[in-house]
C-alpha cells in the first residue's frame, strides 16, 4: 500500500517563543482548522505538550461524517520540534512531524506528513479525488489563519 507525503513551510514574522508557545498547545489546532470541520478537543490537551501525551478529537472532515481521532504525541524537543502520531482514526498510518526553526526577522513552520490511506485500491482511488485536495485545503487554511493571527512575513 501506497505511503502519501504532505509538505508545507511557512515564515511567519514572530519569535521562536511566540511560534512555540502556539504551535505547542494543543488547543490551538481548533483555532486554525477550518469551521466547516467542526473540530473539537475531547481531552488530553489540559497540559503543555509531552511525549507520550493522548490527545483525542471529533472532527468532520467530509460529508458531514463525524469521526473520532486520537493521536499521540510522541517526540517534542523544546522549541525545536514536535512529532504526532494517530492512534486511532480515518487513516492507516499519520505521522506529523512538525518542526520550527528561526530565520532572519522570524521563524520558519515546516510540517511533513506521512500517511497511508484504508481500504486498500479504493482509498487510493479516492486520494487524488477526495483526499490528497481535502488536506492541501485544510493546510491552505492554517496558512491564512497564521498570516491573520501573526502578519504575513516580508
Amino acid at each position: 500500500m501506497k505511503v502519501y507525503r504532505l509538505h508545507t513551510k511557512q515564515n511567519l514574522p514572530i519569535t521562536m517563543e511566540e511560534a512555540w508557545a502556539f504551535l505547542s498547545d494543543p488547543k490551538n489546532l481548533k483555532t486554525i482548522t477550518p469551521d466547516y470541520m467542526s473540530f473539537d478537543i475531547l481531552s488530553g490537551a489540559d497540559r503543555p505538550m509531552f511525549p507520550g501525551q493522548i490527545i483525542q478529537y471529533i472532527v468532520t472532515p467530509i460529508f458531514g461524517i463525524k469521526t473520532k481521532w486520537v493521536t499521540e504525541i510522541t517526540h517534542v524537543v523544546d522549541h525545536s520540534y514536535f512529532v504526532d502520531e494517530q492512534r486511532f482514526g480515518p487513516y492507516s498510518l499519520w505521522h506529523h512531524k512538525h518542526f520550527i526553526k528561526p530565520i532572519k526577522n522570524g521563524i520558519e513552520m515546516e510540517d511533513i506528513i506521512d500517511y497511508k490511506l484504508p481500504f486498500g485500491w479504493l482509498g487510493q482511488l479516492m486520494h487524488p479525488i477526495l483526499v490528497k485536495p481535502k488536506l492541501n485545503e485544510i493546510f491552505k487554511y492554517r496558512q491564512a489563519k497564521l498570516i491573520e493571527l501573526f502578519g504575513n512575513y516580508e
